[in-house]
């Protein structure tokens, strides 16, 4: 990708509401490695712990991955979550030290919930129960 994406235009995109809205509709579409990701963002957000700073970058990579026309739009087959992907990847990798074991563990069972175990993606018919 050949421009950056700036997490700060992109936090007045984000809500809790709208977060769990993008994740439920279109989890299976993202895949697992997508969701995971996204989800821990989530929760550093909700982490007493984690500096607003942390919070920002997370909340800036959410509310580009909430918006549905970004740099790829969204329902574009096979590529539409690229850059979303990127987003995320950037800001974990810039939180990594805020990415606790309890925050993976978080997200991990919410992705069991979604997806269930040792299935590949999109596979599961628990996604939005």
């Amino acid at each position: 990708m050949s421009r950056e994406i700036d997490p700060q235009k992109y936090q007045k995109h984000y809500s809790e509401s709208s977060f769990w809205k993008k994740l439920g509709k279109y989890a299976a579409a993202a895949g697992k490695g997508i969701v995971e990701k996204a989800l821990q963002l989530y929760y550093v957000i909700r982490d007493s712990d984690a500096p607003t700073s942390a919070k920002a970058i997370a909340i800036g990579a959410l509310g580009y991955f909430i918006l549905p026309f970004d740099v790829i739009p969204d329902f574009i087959p096979a590529v539409g979550y690229t850059d979303d992907l990127a987003a995320i990847a950037t800001s974990l990798y810039s939180l990594a030290k805020y990415i606790t074991p309890e925050i993976k563990e978080k997200a991990a069972q919410k992705l069991h919930e979604w997806f269930g175990r040792n299935q590949p993606d999109g596979q599961s018919d628990t996604l939005n129960s």
